[in-house]
């Protein structure tokens, strides 16, 4: 069994600070989750912080600060975490959530292994793990039944999170297509936000989303939009056309 990290001393009276509480069992989980992150980052590249006490507050803390937005979504509401990676911030979320459904995204087959043994070694039975492209899922409507589509994932999501997955002009057309009418694209991102945000204004614009606020945490700004109507059946488009040509942003 991993033995869990233990969090640096007044960890948890910052987070405290910033609204985020634990119940009896959690701060062990998030250790346990942490030391097989690092463990599994000594054989493939998951992150490049190496420092406990750095993972602490740029993993875990990080991931936590969007507690506060989640925590208006409805028991059971599920959320898509596009680009998991090491699992951050969908299995910090899950740990600490357990009455929402997660569901990790990443395109790399050996990433989504590491993150389905995470998962299953912490017992987090609200997490999926899906091996596949984000433009691919946001075009999937699901197969016919009697009883209408079955297993779809376009607009079948209640909020979308990523973090450090690219630039925001191309971030929306991967995320926004999987939420539904009226729910939330949740962005994990640094200082540049403002800067990002001002670039995808037309793509916004042709998703059919508006910027429903910023928030500034101790370790970055996270960019809350909303979808405000379905998702033009153009978009997203293929594999990789998102990140070569975002929209509505004019090649230099």
């Amino acid at each position: 069994m991993t033995i869990a990290m233990t969090p640096p001393d007044g960890w948890t009276d910052h987070a405290a600070e910033l609204g985020i509480s634990f119940e009896q069992g959690e701060i062990d989980q998030l250790g346990r989750y942490l030391a097989l992150l690092m463990d599994a980052n000594t054989r493939m590249n998951l992150t490049a912080i190496r420092d406990e006490t750095e993972a602490w507050d740029k993993h875990i803390l990080d991931a936590l600060t969007l507690v506060p937005v989640l925590a208006e979504l409805r028991e059971g509401a599920c959320v898509v975490d596009i680009g998991s990676g090491g699992g951050i911030p969908g299995l910090p979320l899950a740990i600490v959530m357990p009455h929402l459904r997660f569901t990790l995204v990443d395109a790399t087959a050996k990433k989504c292994r590491y993150l389905e043994e995470t998962a299953e070694s912490l017992g987090l039975r609200n997490v999926r793990v899906i091996n596949d492209r984000a433009e691919r899922l946001g075009n999937d409507r699901g197969e016919r039944s009697p009883q209408g589509r079955r297993d779809a994932h376009r607009e079948q999501y209640d909020m979308a999170v990523a973090r450090a997955v690219g630039r925001m002009a191309m971030l929306v057309e991967l995320t926004v297509p999987l939420v539904k009418v009226g729910g939330l694209v949740v962005l994990t991102k640094g200082q540049k936000a403002d800067e990002e945000l001002a670039e995808a204004k037309q793509a916004l614009y042709m998703l059919h989303t508006t910027h429903a606020g910023t928030i500034d945490t101790p370790t970055g700004r996270i960019v809350v939009l909303e979808k405000q109507r379905k998702t033009p059946r153009d978009y997203p488009r293929g594999d990789g056309e998102p990140k070569r040509s975002p929209l509505g942003v004019r090649k230099a």
